[in-house]
């Protein structure tokens, strides 16, 4: 299994990235190697009082960043919200992902351009948010690279934004439906298959929610006589079988023609 490789690059070429001031928007040459440009859009807020914002990144011609599962060896985005102001916690809404190839590995991610808004809770909600983020991500071209970056947010404005509005429009659609499935032990973890939908699917990821600590390879999409699965294998802190909750699973499926999410699944007899 390839865990290693891009994390490694990452951490050996770590150092080099450096995190700027917060500012609200970094000039080019200030950016990391891959981006041209990156920023907090300021959003607006919503009926309940929450503010809806999103990170903005616009990626050279090629380069490629990471979805929040994104497989093998890839490095999903991190965020901090040290000097963030009447911040209760953050709640991100992902388009649906894209295959990226960096190198001979195929993950999940996104091309050329990435809206990823995001709903922000005030801890009181008669004062206002302000938002500041310290963000860790990776940026693919032929190779990964990490990157850093520190960014502040301008208020809200008055009206809904239609970049954030578009990006939240490519969100998965939460189905209620129960894929089967089936959790079985190997040497250093499990293996999870999880059926897909009869459509063909294009790209699917297997995630475990509340289970930080797991390390889940990227799905393949196996072609069955009953029909197409989605397999994943999980390891733990310990490398060995651990109990699972088929209810804790979260399956995204991607095909040419839709996007879906659900949670949960149908262990098969």
């Amino acid at each position: 299994m390839l865990r290693l490789s891009c994390a490694l690059s990452l951490a050996l070429t770590g150092a080099l990235a450096l995190p700027a001031p917060a500012q609200m928007r970094p000039t080019e040459s200030e950016l990391p190697l891959g981006l041209v440009d990156a920023r907090l859009l300021p959003g607006w807020i919503d009926e309940a009082g929450n503010r809806i914002a999103a990170l903005e990144l616009v990626l050279k011609p090629g380069w490629k960043t990471y979805w929040r599962s994104p497989g093998d060896s890839g490095l999903p985005p991190s965020f901090s919200w040290d000097g963030s102001e009447n911040l209760r916690d953050v709640v991100f809404h992902w388009p649906a992902p894209e295959a990226i190839r960096s190198g001979d590995t195929q993950e999940l991610g996104y091309h050329d351009h990435l809206v990823l808004p995001f709903t922000a809770s005030p801890a009181d909600a008669t004062r206002p948010v302000t938002l500041h983020s310290q963000i860790e991500l990776g940026l693919c071209d032929n190779i990964c690279v990490p990157a850093q970056l520190d960014l502040s947010a301008p208020p809200p404005g008055t009206l809904p934004d239609s970049r954030i509005k578009a990006a939240l429009a490519e969100t998965p659609r939460l189905v209620e439906h129960l894929p089967e499935c089936r959790i079985e032990a190997i040497a250093d973890g499990l293996r999870v298959e999880m059926a897909l939908p009869s459509e063909a699917p294009e790209l699917a990821a297997i995630e475990v929610e509340g289970k930080p600590d797991l390390w889940v390879s990227g799905a393949q999409i196996e072609m069955r006589a009953d029909g197409p699965v989605a397999v994943a294998e999980m390891v733990g802190p310990e490398a060995a079988p651990f109990p699972l909750d088929p209810s804790a699973l979260r399956l995204t499926v991607v095909s040419a023609k839709d996007a879906v999410e659900s949670l949960g699944c149908r262990l098969s007899p």
